[in-house]
């Protein structure tokens, strides 16, 4: 019996929720909209941010709009690194095929109306798969549109892309030990590659990677709220305000 296309994505949510997106119809499309209107020049990606803002109890609009773009780098790179490591597919994710919509409760959701997967069959071939379907389809021009509303320096968002990629990883290697191996090989392979192998230093660990940051997401800046774990200002003196 030949699988329904995407079949194999409905089973990455039981990860996590940052795992999760929806293949194929689904009984409540409301509220969603394609990616790429969230990179483009309408006033999606403002209204996203002052979202995020709203969530985070701050007016500060450059915190915002980097935590909004951690936050879907977070749940394109564990999609598609529990895809790959799983199943040896990586779905594309074209910001025109991919919809998303808000989630006051966790985060955004994701669906694939016409999931289909990349051509990729070779460890080296995912690996290159991920890093286009990711960084280069959505993250470069998610990045360009945030740094034009609010600023947000590249190094920070490449930063921004690193530790989610890490951090989807040790999820995955957490609840899925058996495929630990393949993410950690495929994630490091992605993050030897321009832009991400100078947003901070990978080492081994445990749970699978670890990384130090060589910057700073702006997230200590939301009221109440600490550093986080990879964060370059735990480990270097000097202004917060020159690392953003």
């Amino acid at each position: 019996m030949v699988s329904p296309p995407g079949d194999h994505l409905t089973r990455l949510g039981q990860v996590g929720p940052f795992f999760h997106v929806h293949p194929g119809p689904r009984p409540d499309p409301e509220g969603f909209r394609p990616l790429r209107e969230l990179y483009g020049e309408g006033r999606a990606l403002s209204s996203y941010t002052a979202f995020v803002a709203r969530r985070l109890g701050t007016d500060q609009t450059r915190v915002a709009a980097s935590t909004a773009h951690l936050g879907l780098a977070s749940r394109l790179w564990s999609v598609a690194l529990a895809s790959a490591a799983l199943s040896g597919r990586v779905p594309d994710l074209d910001p025109s095929g991919v919809w998303w919509c808000p989630n006051p409760a966790g985060p955004l959701r994701l669906w694939l109306p016409e999931p289909r997967d990349l051509p990729a069959a070779e460890p080296a071939e995912l690996a290159e798969a991920l890093h286009a379907t990711v960084l280069e389809a959505n993250l470069r021009p998610l990045g360009a549109a945030v740094r034009e509303l609010a600023r947000v320096s590249w190094h920070t968002l490449h930063g921004n892309a690193a530790s989610a990629l890490v951090g989807g990883l040790r999820v995955l290697a957490d609840a899925r030990p058996d495929a630990r191996a393949t993410a950690v090989a495929l994630a490091e392979d992605v993050l030897r590659r321009a832009p991400l192998a100078d947003a901070g230093t990978v080492s081994p660990a445990p749970d699978g990677l670890a990384l130090a940051r060589h910057n700073c997401c702006l997230y200590y800046r939301v009221p109440g709220a600490g550093t986080c774990g990879d964060c370059v200002l735990r480990r270097r003196s000097g202004t917060a305000e020159s690392l953003g």
